[in-house]
């Protein structure tokens, strides 16, 4: 019989192989294994977590190995750091159990003569983590989770013009911030909170001994290593952001994300939909967004009421702000530009009444054809899919409005894509700058005077952001920033920015 273990461990080889990203790979294996929905739910909790925690795990496990690493065969990799991550990390599972499954997988890998090695090495992490529990960091602490209660705190607010503190234009849903600046940030060791009044916003579990860098010391080796985060990425964050918001967004997106949904408005309201959530005895609350409901415990999406009747979309609460931003109207014919998966296409309709046109371009088929069957379940009319070529092909128009979704690094949805932080390599920015630049000036040039173009991103890279769109409204003639807002990951949801352009008339 088949164990949400060996499901797991296969998963991650998968994904260490590239064969695609950990939800479409989890759904995949899910969808042709026999397992209990505990079951389906530990999967899924094994796998996002070994690939956001790999860093840690690699370093927890590193100590203990006495051969070469390049040695270690990767399945092998896989098994060890299955076990570690349930030693470390999950407390209901014992820790005789995390080491002895993890032995019997061996020989699902095909490596029953790695028993030993695994049996060694995974009961030497067991006698290294602890049972105890601290709110400070430390060459002994591994950050473990969330402090209970979470609320999202608000953002700390620099006094003054400070660098990155200027506050952005408001927009119609009083979602704009004000960004507190690297100075705010700086002052105190990594985590310490004390001197920019953030606190610490989570646990920190106990070893037995420091295997971890000092984080007085090395504040941007102890973030990589205890944090799970490239080094490139944690000297880039910490430079920009200081410790204390570092330490927050390294718990933010080492947590599992919370589960939002759009309500279809064409559909139903929202009132209506939490009261008949309610009568299933399911919770939700409002977001900012009209339309926007947050889950506080996990459910099965498909299990939800009104999955099949297409009364909602997932989605969450700051992607659900930018079709809201390009103000679009009944009868407006609307170019997406990057339309997969289509959260933002069927939203745009839902905004337009489906009384409109869109456009729905993509480069991939099979990302378009999600497009297709979301409008299909939400019952969305007036949108025409479009395969475009790698060279372009974009439709002419012209167009009452835009959006540009564009391609990017997702810095702001490291929780929800997990193996970006591993995959994402800091040379790509350049090209993705360029790619972004070209998206946003091709959407302009095809919409009518007059009309906007809204530019998305779900990074949070300032290069990516107001980087590209201070450089196009530069270069192009005629063309206005006119609103813009920054999400900050964690406050409340993923990261993300988009920016409403405006044509002059």
């Amino acid at each position: 019989m088949t164990t949400a273990r060996q499901v797991a461990v296969d998963v991650l080889n998968r994904s260490r192989s590239r064969d695609g990203f950990a939800a479409e790979l989890v759904d995949d294996a899910l969808g042709a294994a026999n397992l209990s929905p505990q079951d389906r739910r530990f999967v899924t909790q094994l796998v996002f977590g070994v690939i956001r925690r790999s860093g840690t795990l690699d370093a927890l496990l590193k100590p203990f190995i006495q051969i070469p690493l390049h040695a270690v065969q990767p399945r092998v990799w896989d098994v060890l750091r299955l076990g570690a991550f349930q030693l470390t990390f999950l407390t209901h599972v014992p820790k005789h159990a995390a080491v002895n499954e993890a032995v019997e997988l061996a020989n699902h890998i095909g490596a029953p003569k790695a028993k030993g090695f695994v049996n060694g090495v995974l009961r030497r992490v067991a006698e290294l983590v602890t049972d105890e529990f601290t709110e400070r960091p430390g060459a002994d602490a591994v950050p473990f989770a969330w402090a209970e209660p979470n609320p999202p705190a608000p953002f700390p607010k620099k006094e003054g013009g400070g660098r990155g503190s200027d506050p952005l234009r408001p927009s119609p849903l009083r979602i704009a911030e004000r960004v507190g600046g690297r100075d705010s940030l700086r002052p105190s060791p990594l985590g310490r909170g004390a001197a920019s009044g953030v606190g610490s916003p989570g646990r920190y579990r106990r070893l037995a001994r420091p295997v971890l860098p000092d984080p007085a010391r090395e504040p941007a080796a102890y973030f990589a290593a205890a944090f799970s985060f490239p080094q490139w990425l944690a000297n880039r964050w910490l430079d920009r952001y200081g410790p204390d918001e570092c330490v927050r967004l390294g718990f933010w997106f080492n947590a599992p994300p919370p589960l939002w949904v759009r309500v279809n408005k064409l559909h139903t309201d929202r009132e209506t939909y939490r009261i008949r959530l309610a009568a299933a005895l399911v919770d939700a609350e409002p977001g900012e967004h009209p339309q926007s409901l947050r889950f506080p415990e996990h459910h099965g999406v498909r299990d939800l009421p009104g999955y099949d009747e297409g009364d909602f979309a997932v989605q969450d609460h700051s992607s659900v702000l930018v079709a809201s931003a390009l103000g679009v109207r009944p009868r407006m014919h609307v170019l997406d530009l990057c339309a997969a998966p289509g959260g933002k296409t069927t939203h745009l309709a839902e905004l337009m009444d489906n009384r409109g046109q869109i456009t729905a371009c993509d480069i991939d088929p099979k990302r378009l054809e999600t497009v297709t069957a979301l409008c299909q379940r939400l019952r969305i009319k007036g949108v025409e899919a479009v395969l475009l070529k790698e060279d372009g092909g974009i439709p002419d128009g012209p167009f009452d409005a835009a959006l540009v979704d564009v391609p990017c690094s997702n810095t702001g949805v490291l929780g929800r894509r997990p193996e970006v932080r591993w995959r994402l390599k800091p040379n790509e920015f350049e090209h993705l700058v360029r790619l972004q630049t070209r998206l946003l000036i091709e959407a302009l040039t095809r919409v009518k005077p007059g009309g906007a173009v809204v530019y998305s991103t779900c990074s949070i890279e300032p290069e990516e952001n107001e980087g590209v769109v201070k450089a196009v409204c530069k270069g192009m003639r005629g063309v206005a920033l006119e609103a813009e807002h920054r999400a900050v990951p964690g406050r409340p949801s993923d990261g993300g920015y988009w920016a409403r352009l405006r044509k002059a008339k």
